[in-house]
This record gives C-alpha cells, sequence and structure tokens, in this order.
C-alpha cells in the first residue's frame, strides 16, 4: 500500500518476530509516563495480542502499526487508539524508540503517513492526541504537522508524585 510509504520509512503490520522489540517498549520504564502504563508486560501476553493484532480496526478499535526503515530495523511503533467510528475519529499515539533514531524526521514521516491514510482509507473526520506539557518534542511534532492545540488538562498527570498538565491537540480533516 503505497499510503502507509515514505521517503525514508514505511509504516506496518505487527509481525511475530516483533515479540522482543514490543517486550522491550512495553517494559521500559522511561516510557510507561506517555502510554499511562504501570506494569510491566509478559512475552506470553504479547505473544497472545501478536495473535490478535491482525484484527480489523472496527473490530478492536485501535490500530498499531511499525516505523520501520528500509533497512528492515523497527525504529518506533505509532498507534490510533479509541477509534471511533460514529464520531468519526481516533486518537494518535507515537513512539521511536532509540535517541539515535530520534531527530532524523522519522516520527515526522510516520506521523504524516498515518494522517493520510486515517483521512483517504478510514475516512475520517478528526485525530487527536494527548502530550504533557513538558514534551516539547512532541508538541512541536503535532503542531508542524496541522494540529492544533484545544485544550488543557490541568493537573491531568501524576508523574513520580508530581501532577502535571496535558494538552489535547487535534487535526481536523478539512
Amino acid at each position: 500500500m503505497m499510503t502507509l510509504k515514505g521517503e525514508h520509512i514505511y509504516l506496518r503490520a505487527l509481525e511475530p518476530e516483533d515479540l522482543e522489540f514490543l517486550y522491550t517498549i512495553e517494559n521500559d520504564e522511561t516510557f510507561w509516563e506517555i502510554s499511562n502504563t504501570q506494569t510491566p508486560f509478559s512475552k506470553f501476553i504479547l505473544k497472545q495480542y501478536l495473535k490478535n493484532s491482525h484484527k480489523d480496526i472496527y473490530e478492536v478499535k485501535q490500530l498499531r502499526l511499525v516505523i520501520s526503515n528500509y533497512q528492515d530495523k523497527a525504529v518506533g511503533m505509532i498507534d490510533l487508539f479509541d477509534f471511533d467510528v460514529k464520531n468519526s475519529r481516533a486518537g494518535v499515539g507515537i513512539l521511536v524508540k532509540e535517541q539515535n533514531h530520534r531527530n532524523k524526521g522519522y516520527g515526522k514521516e510516520a506521523l504524516q503517513l498515518l494522517i493520510d491514510y486515517s483521512f483517504k482509507h478510514l475516512k475520517l473526520h478528526q485525530l487527536y492526541c494527548n502530550i504533557s506539557e513538558n514534551n516539547k518534542a512532541s508538541i512541536s511534532l503535532f503542531t508542524n504537522q496541522g494540529f492544533e492545540k484545544v485544550g488543557l488538562k490541568k493537573d491531568w498527570s501524576s508523574i513520580n508524585g508530581h501532577y502535571q498538565n496535558e494538552y489535547l491537540f487535534q487535526l481536523i480533516n478539512r
């Protein structure tokens, strides 16, 4: 599918071979803050998740794709979540795993591919994301792709015993 292929990366479905990659991401406590996770995932649970990852977005209300470079190296993940058919919207989450893959345009390209896919193929009216006010890189990434800051959720997330504000951004398909 050409919609999911960019100049430097492409987005692909999860494969059974992604177990170790997924296990590393899901159990890295430094990512728990952005994914609202508090407990580790076992390989057994992740194998079950991978077995069911082929299910349709209309059934499971989410789509997780691997961000892969053209050397077939998985560099991150991008998700549609809370897929809402009635209101034609979904949330977006993105993670570029390793520091040496950040600031190379992978996130920007992956987000643009997902936006195009969501609006062309899923016919969504809007995408949204929630970003901690301290996450300057994500704020920049999403605003540079046209997302607008539409709200502030005060004291929304407890991080290491301190409450942090979170912004709501959305992109309307015009």
